[in-house]
C-alpha cells in the first residue's frame, strides 16, 4: 500500500529507446497522439514507474506536423473515418453527444421498482385470468433474451464499425441500458417465481418467439464476424441494412406489442411495478431507436450512393417480413381478446408504427391510411417528468446528480 511517507529514489533517466514509426491503423487507434519524450522516476512502489514530460517538452510549442495530426472535425466520419476515434473533442455529431447526456441523466436501476403488489397478484388464484398470465409469460418470453441480442450486436458488430467517437459514446451507454433491461426482467421473472428455464429459453421453444429472433441473427452475425470489414459499396450496405433493421424492426417495432400489453395490464392497475418497469424501457428505446435513425440518415447524408432503387425496395421487403412476424407473435400471445385488446387491433397499430419508421429513413409510408389505435400510448414517452397513472405519483427521472434543488 502507497505510503506518503515513503522515500522517492530518483534514478538516471534511461538512453532513450529509438522512435519507431507509428502505424496508420485506419481506425486511427494510436495516430494523431503527440510522442514527446518522457524520462521515468521511481515513485516507491515497486517495479511501478510514472512517466513525467521534461520541461523542455511541456514548455515547447506543438511542431506544425503535430499539429496537423490533431482531429479536425469536418474530417470526422460515421464509417470508413480516419480521424483518431480516441478524441472525442472537436464535437461534429452533437446530437450524438446530446442524447448521451439524456441517457445518462434518465438512469434507473430495476431494484427501485417495489413488486410487492405484483407477487400478491400472481400469487392470488382470482388475481389474473389463465389468458393474461399467458400474455406475461410470452411477453417476458421474449424480452428476456431479446436485450441480449440487441447488446451483442452493438458491443461485438456495431461497435467497431462506427468511426465517430460521439457515436461511440452514446453506443456505450446503450449497451449499458441494454444490460438493465435483461436485469429488470430477470428481476420480474425472480419475483413471481416464475419456471426461468421456461422463460428463458422460449426464444427457443416457442415458435412466435423463435421466428423473429432468427429473423435478428443472421444480420448480427454478418456485423461480429472478425473478417466483415466496410469500405466497399456491398459491406457499408450490409452496415446500414443492420443498422435499419435493429434500430427500426427490433427497437422500432418488435417491442411494441409487448409494451403496450404489459402497459394497458398497468392501465387497469394490474402488474404496475412490471408496467413502470417497462415505462422506463419503452423510455429508452425510444431513445435508441431515434439515435439510430439518426446514425441511419447521417451515414446516407455522408454516403448518398449507398441509397439505391433496389436497396429502397429491399428494405421495404424487410419492413413487410417483420410485420408479419410480428402479428403472429401478437396473435400467439393474446390468441382471445383480453384486456380490451385484440390481435386485430394490432395489425393496424403495427402498420402505423411501420409508417412512422419507414418516413423517419426517407422512404414511402407503406400503409398510407393507417391510425394509431394506441393513443395513450404516447402518454409514456415523456423523457423528463410525467404522471406515473399506475401508482398516481410525479415520477422524477433525473439522476440526482441531474436534479435543480432550487
Amino acid at each position: 500500500m502507497l505510503s506518503w511517507d515513503d522515500e522517492v529514489v530518483s534514478k538516471p533517466a534511461s538512453p532513450a529507446a529509438p522512435q519507431m514509426p507509428v502505424p496508420n491503423t485506419g481506425l486511427g487507434y494510436v495516430s494523431g497522439l503527440a510522442q514527446a519524450p518522457a524520462t521515468r522516476t521511481d515513485v516507491g512502489m515497486g517495479s511501478g514507474f510514472l512517466p513525467q514530460m521534461s520541461a523542455a517538452a511541456v514548455q515547447a510549442p506543438a511542431s506544425e506536423d503535430t499539429v496537423a495530426r490533431r482531429v479536425n472535425a469536418a474530417d470526422k466520419r460515421v464509417i470508413n473515418g480516419t480521424t483518431d476515434v480516441n478524441q472525442l473533442v472537436p464535437f461534429k455529431y452533437k446530437w450524438a453527444w446530446e442524447k448521451y447526456l439524456s441517457g445518462c441523466a434518465n438512469h434507473w436501476m430495476p431494484q427501485e421498482i417495489n413488486m410487492d403488489r405484483d407477487i400478491a397478484l400472481w400469487k392470488s388464484r382470482d388475481g389474473l385470468s389463465e389468458d393474461e398470465r399467458r400474455l406475461v409469460r410470452r411477453n417476458l418470453g421474449f424480452f428476456v433474451t431479446a436485450d441480449s441480442l440487441a447488446a451483442n450486436n452493438i458491443v461485438l458488430g456495431t461497435y467497431r464499425h462506427i468511426t465517430a467517437p460521439e457515436c461511440r459514446q452514446f453506443l456505450l451507454r446503450q449497451a449499458f441500458e441494454e444490460a438493465i433491461h435483461t436485469h429488470a426482467y430477470q428481476y420480474i421473472v425472480e419475483s413471481l417465481s416464475l419456471d426461468e428455464g421456461e422463460v428463458f429459453n422460449a426464444y427457443h421453444e416457442v415458435q412466435s418467439i423463435r421466428d423473429k429472433d432468427e429473423f435478428l441473427v443472421p444480420f448480427i452475425d454478418t456485423l461480429t464476424n472478425p473478417e466483415f470489414k466496410t469500405g466497399t459499396l456491398e459491406t457499408d450496405q450490409t452496415l446500414l441494412r443492420s443498422l435499419i433493421v435493429f434500430a427500426c424492426l427490433m427497437e422500432g417495432l418488435f417491442f411494441y406489442v409487448g409494451f403496450v400489453q404489459i402497459l394497458a395490464l398497468g392501465r387497469q392497475n394490474k402488474m404496475v411495478g412490471a408496467a413502470e418497469q417497462y415505462q422506463y424501457i419503452l423510455r429508452d428505446e425510444s431513445m435508441h431507436c431515434n439515435f439510430g435513425i439518426d446514425l441511419i440518415n447521417t451515414i446516407k447524408l455522408e454516403n448518398p450512393h449507398l441509397w439505391t432503387p433496389e436497396f429502397r425496395e429491399e428494405i421495404k421487403g424487410l419492413f413487410m417480413k417483420a410485420i408479419e412476424l410480428e402479428y403472429a407473435y401478437a396473435e400467439d400471445t393474446m390468441p382471445r381478446g383480453v384486456l380490451g385488446l385484440n390481435a386485430p387491433m394490432f395489425k393496424e397499430y403495427l402498420r402505423f408504427i411501420a409508417n412512422r419508421r419507414a418516413v423517419q429513413i426517407g422512404l414511402e409510408p407503406l400503409f398510407p391510411n393507417a391510425t394509431n389505435p394506441f393513443p395513450w400510448m404516447s402518454e409514456m414517452l415523456d423523457l423528463k417528468k410525467e404522471q406515473n397513472f399506475f401508482e398516481r405519483r410525479v415520477t422524477e427521472y433525473q439522476t440526482g446528480g441531474a436534479l435543480n434543488w432550487e
